[in-house]
């Protein structure tokens, strides 16, 4: 996201994000995924994200192949209203964000990614099913654009818990909901 907290400018433009990560940055990344087992993405997100991969994991000269194929092999679901059956493989289709969500986080098994598009971020924000957030601050301001905090109703408090800057420019902020508990213990 950039600094003012756009991820993606007004017609989900990405020209302004840091592509070139430094290791550092990459190994965090990698750190991250080893106990993720399920991936959760929006319909908008869905298509551009999996034929990313595919071209990524089926391109051995590519640096990133081997993340590549972890994202392509990991399985995901896809959140949508629209959509009755997956074309894609390793994909489910599902309607039920709040109890499809929950189901998951109640089973057995390794940790969940969510990686968007903006109103399926903001979807899982106001249904209180984000448990942390990992948010790439890219150093840019953009003034307008697409957002996953949009529309709240009530304010979220979040309990920072680590800020790391990276050579590449990107600040890793992660956070976590602040609990009742937590509030009344601060």
């Amino acid at each position: 996201m950039s600094v003012d907290s756009f991820i993606g400018g007004p017609n989900g433009e990405l020209d302004w994000m840091t592509w070139d990560w430094d290791d550092e940055l990459k190994n965090y990344v990698d750190e991250l995924h080893k106990t993720v087992d399920t991936i959760l993405l929006g319909r908008k997100m869905a298509d551009g994200f999996i034929k990313h991969w595919t071209a990524v994991a089926t391109n051995p000269d590519d640096e990133g192949h081997v993340f590549g194929k972890k994202m392509i092999d990991t399985p995901k679901i896809v959140f949508s209203k629209t959509l009755g059956s997956s074309e894609w493989e390793n994909t489910q289709i599902a309607s039920d964000l709040e109890g499809g969500v929950a189901k998951l986080k109640n089973s057995e098994g390794g940790d969940i990614i969510a990686y968007g598009g903006a109103g399926f971020d903001t979807s899982l924000i106001k249904a209180g099913l984000i448990d942390e957030y990992h948010l790439f601050i890219n150093p840019t301001a953009l003034g307008e654009g697409l957002t996953i905090f949009q529309g709240l109703e009530n304010p979220r408090e979040l309990l920072l818990t680590s800020s790391t800057p990276y050579k590449c420019g990107i600040v890793v902020q992660r956070y976590q909901p602040k609990r009742a508990e937590q509030a009344q213990k601060a």
